[in-house]
């Protein structure tokens, strides 16, 4: 079977491969709406939201004496005092220390580890368990739409402020106490499930698995049971937005495609593989495809990131952390030139911009739209959205450290080149004034990890 770096060679290098456009931008394989967006993203900072996560990430299981060697060889987070119902954000780096992606690991035994997430960082930890020397097994249960025998559990999530009350009903009683990124079972009715502590929307809550034969079952408790606390189910176009508000940058480009050192991987990948058909697209453009590479700086992981072990990519990191970094932040988007870009679509003859595809306007699998300011690049943003509990657009990406909240800059909207994918309509490019903010909500804190 062709492999990755087949794929690469035979279009001419990895730009052109993922310039190819290939894929089109991540939808969600949930009902788009169960009510409509705007309440279901309102629902998680008033009231509950119910998120099902059984479908579009993949599991791998890795098993074995060596399943804690393998995975400090590969993350740059420390390891001290993980084991068994614990979990904790795997943050991989590649040999040079950009980032290959992130996950979580939820630790289900002594010898036991099933690694959620996005599928870079999974087939990171696959490709080493497989190729190097370690005593483990690894299995994937994957995506739904890759997956025709069905999914070995479900994974829901419920947030929000009304959902510590419907847990102690559902559960009968009051809660076991679940410290921050620990597990710990409950009921839900007559269904026992397991339950870790964390945020996805930067509200309180737990995500919690079980059995995926008993989804319905639980799903259906859950809503009998909140329906007098408002609990919203979240759609497909709502849960898309999630990401952005919580601080997540979840459409990195996993920095495989140039290395030397990456080459075994890129020829242990097959063609059919996510890598190989990730499609690259916004206003950022560069010949080098290190230029779309982002550190654990730039996603706001220098925090996870510890020097307290060997793994893979640290002496690249340990060198680079006396340079000026980017640091994660978010804009606003001027209302003015919201209405500019929606009042382009009723103008015959004129200029049509790039159309705003809401709640989520990142059009392709992986973006990257230009950052200016006073003319000078000093950034990109990867996930732009509307957000009804702002009234407002607002992008999430990485900025020079010397752009500070309040700053003035331009987003660079639309193609360079007016369009030439199937995936996205011939356009002008045009500019978007906005304002550079430490995070949405100063009322909240924001998730510590997401998938």
């Amino acid at each position: 079977m062709p492999s990755l770096g087949d794929e690469i060679q035979a279009a001419g290098g990895p730009l052109a491969l993922l310039r190819s456009s290939r894929s089109g931008s991540y939808v969600f394989p949930v009902k788009p709406e169960f009510t409509n967006w705007r309440d279901e993203q309102e629902s998680w900072r008033t009231s509950a939201a119910l998120m099902d996560l059984s479908l579009h990430m993949p599991d791998l299981i890795v098993e074995g004496p060596d399943v804690f060697r393998l995975l400090e060889h590969i993350g740059a987070n420390s390891f001290r005092g993980f084991g068994p119902m614990k979990a904790k954000q795997l943050v991989a780096v590649g040999y040079d220390g950009n980032m290959i992606g992130d996950a979580i690991l939820f630790c289900l035994g002594e010898q036991l580890v099933r690694i959620v997430g996005r599928p870079p960082a999974l087939n990171w930890v696959q490709f080493h368990a497989e190729t190097g020397d370690w005593d483990v097994t690894v299995r994937k249960d994957e995506r739904a739409i890759m997956n025709p025998e069905g999914r070995e559990l479900y994974r829901l999530q419920l947030q929000g402020p009304t959902a510590d009350k419907i847990f102690e009903k559902v559960n009968g009683g009051p809660m076991p106490e679940i410290k921050f990124f620990h597990m710990g079972t409950f009921k839900i009715g007559q269904y026992t499930t397991t339950a870790l502590n964390h945020r996805m929307s930067g509200f309180p809550g737990l995500e919690f698995f079980g059995p995926y034969e008993e989804l319905e079952g639980v799903r259906n408790t859950l809503l009998e049971a909140g329906a007098e606390y408002g609990i919203t189910q979240i759609g497909g176009r709502a849960y898309a937005s999630v990401a952005t508000e919580s601080g997540w940058i979840a459409n990195t480009l996993p920095a495989v495609y140039s290395q030397p050192e990456m080459q075994s991987f890129r020829e242990w990948q097959s063609a059919r593989s996510f890598e190989a058909n990730l499609a690259l697209a916004g206003s950022f453009v560069s010949d080098d495809i290190e230029d779309y590479y982002v550190t654990p700086w730039d996603l706001g992981y220098s925090h996870i990131a510890k020097f307290d072990h060997d793994f893979i990519g640290r002496d690249a990191l340990e060198a680079r952390i006396s340079d000026e970094h980017r640091r994660k932040v978010w804009i606003e988007w001027d209302r003015e030139d919201v209405e500019r870009i929606w009042g382009s679509m009723y103008n015959p003859g004129a200029e049509r911009f790039k159309y705003l595809e809401t709640p989520m306007s990142t059009y392709t699998a992986c973006q990257f739209d230009r950052i200016e300011k006073d003319g000078e690049h000093v950034g990109n943003m990867n996930l732009s959205v509307y957000s009804s509990n702002t009234r407002s657009w607002i992008s999430l990406g990485s900025l020079d450290a010397a752009v500070q909240p309040g700053d003035r800059v331009q987003l660079i909207w639309g193609e360079p080149d007016g369009g030439s994918s199937r995936f996205y309509e011939k356009h002008t490019q045009t500019t978007v004034n906005a304002t550079v903010m430490e995070r949405p909500f100063l009322d909240s804190t924001e998730g510590s990890s997401n998938h």
